[in-house]
């Protein structure tokens, strides 16, 4: 098929939610990668000026498109995410484009300095090994604070496409908004406390938390890149998720850590136990105050019951509040003012901080940590009133802030690490439990503008535990905003979960196209 026959014009129809499995039907018609890129370029001008799911373009995405049609003319060799446009999240490095953290210092656009990183995160040069082409970077709340929204960026509020006057979920907010609108095939996001799960929930995609350390985060500006940050994917069906963490999982000697996710991954792939019969003789643990104890609302519990039945009707067992009388419960120390949210291990900001400054190049504007505070000092974060002032409650971060070039005091940390996969474990044992299903979220989701913020279920328990969860839409609330599940496993359980949520998601497809406005 010519090129010229197939303009954005002609393709704009088959982007609405395009799958990986499209996009490869596509180009198997002859449908070139570039024509692809350059329709989503047209359908990201013509949208994202109202969602703003997207602060930088990459200048590069067509070119980076035709070289992929140049290797598949050749008849090389091509993965299944050949070709395939993504988004990145912006606290991801992509050599070339700055990396902003949604923060005005760090952006000359907005008349700071950016930062400029001389070489790609180690995930996002798994994307373009993979044959992904990168359209963009993403919108994201200042030093991605909050797991709600974005509303703080520089680049002004990421709306969500599903509920536009609702909360559109952060920090990854620009990612999920930019898949949930068809802007891309798929995106990159990442995790410190709920910014994988809450947008993914938001917006009624599906979202991996992977397990702490199976993929690399050396190359994101961190929150707590040593003890809790993860990345992950946001995509549009559980198949494309499990196909993106098949390029960004395993070892890297960019990133120590993830040796420990050696022999963890499936031999066949994250996709290899997809099936329709997957939660068949399953047992699965349901949400409590065992767990948490923080209740539903009545219409999220409702909607609850709903799935339950569905997932029961697959042949699955379901075990109520497993985690009752475990202790489970009485780990988590919220921090006063926020809700349930647990901040230990991010202590280590300002050490992690440190290291990836040094990783950005000779060439960054800023390079160690004295400069960026330096730079930024107008607005500490830590100061009262700013966005990160909840981590003075945190008792260990004190020391942390006196001597921010030395290791980090993680006593209290680890310590709730291990007493949380102390008791997982033994519950899922006693139990026989292979995952649990909770409702992501407690209640529906609250307005655009307001003080309130996601209410979740599974936040910083999995966060500091380092266990997996896979987000999955499971219906609509009456406000319109998405209903969501997440299955939660041990430790290294990615391709299982992702096959109890591949069976559920055959069984409802409760995915929807938004009805989007320019």
């Amino acid at each position: 098929m010519d090129a010229a026959v197939t303009d954005a014009l002609d393709l704009s129809d088959l982007l609405v939610e395009m799958t990986v499995a499209d996009a490869q039907a596509t180009f198997a018609r002859g449908v070139t990668a570039e024509a692809l890129a350059r329709a989503f370029l047209a359908r990201i001008e013509t949208y994202n000026p109202r969602y703003n799911a997207l602060i930088f373009l990459n200048p590069h995405a067509v070119d980076e498109a035709r070289a992929i049609d140049a290797r598949r003319a050749a008849g090389a060799a091509m993965g299944p995410l050949a070709g395939v446009p993504v988004v990145i999240k912006d606290t991801m490095d992509v050599a070339g484009l700055p990396s902003t953290a949604g923060w005005h210092f760090l952006c000359a656009k907005a008349g700071g300095t950016d930062l400029i990183p001389g070489t790609d995160a180690p995930v996002v040069a798994r994307m373009r090994e993979a044959g992904c082409v990168i359209l963009g970077k993403t919108n994201v709340p200042v030093l991605s604070a909050t797991g709600s929204h974005a509303s703080d960026s520089w680049a002004g509020p990421t709306l969500n496409a599903m509920a536009p006057d609702h909360l559109p979920g952060g920090s990854s907010a620009g990612t999920a908004t930019a898949v949930a609108a068809s802007l891309a095939v798929l995106g990159l996001a990442e995790e410190t406390g709920g910014s994988i799960q809450n947008p993914a929930s938001a917006q009624g995609l599906v979202g991996i938390k992977p397990t702490f350390a199976l993929v690399p985060n050396a190359g994101v500006m961190p929150l707590a890149g040593s003890t809790r940050d993860v990345v992950g994917p946001i995509a549009h069906c559980v198949r494309d998720a499990a196909l993106t963490l098949d390029a960004l999982a395993g070892y890297t000697a960019a990133d120590p850590k993830t040796v420990a996710g050696i022999g963890r991954r499936p031999k066949g792939g994250y996709a290899s136990k997809l099936s329709e019969t997957a939660l068949k003789g399953k047992r699965l643990g349901l949400y409590g105050p065992g767990w948490r104890d923080r209740p539903l609302s009545a219409e999220t519990k409702a909607l609850y019951e709903r799935a339950q039945g569905e997932i029961a009707a697959r042949g699955a067992t379901l075990v109520s509040d497993p985690f009752a009388g475990s202790g489970f419960a009485a780990i988590g120390r919220p921090v006063p003012g926020l809700d349930h949210y647990d901040a230990r291990g991010i202590e280590s900001v300002l050490f992690d901080l440190q290291a990836y400054l040094q990783r950005l190049g000779p060439d960054a504007a800023l390079r160690t940590l004295a400069e960026f505070t330096a730079a930024t000092q107008a607005e500490d974060p830590f100061a009262k009133g700013g966005v990160l002032d909840w981590m003075n409650d945190v008792p260990s971060f004190a020391a942390c802030r006196a001597d921010p070039l030395a290791p980090p005091d993680l006593s209290d940390f680890l310590a709730a690490r291990e007493s949380y996969l102390d008791i997982f474990s033994a519950v899922m044992a006693e139990h026989r439990l292979d995952a649990l299903v909770f409702p992501q979220m407690r209640d529906t989701l609250p307005p655009l503008h307001g003080p309130e913020t996601i209410h979740e279920t599974t936040v910083s328990e999995i966060n500091i535990a380092g266990l997996p969860g896979v987000v999955m839409p499971a219906g609509t609330f009456a406000s319109g905003a998405p209903f969501c599940l997440i299955f939660v496993g041990a430790l290294w359980s990615e391709a299982d979960l992702l096959a109890l949520a591949y069976d559920y998601e055959q069984a409802t497809r409760y995915r929807t196209a938004p009805a989007l406005s320019a």
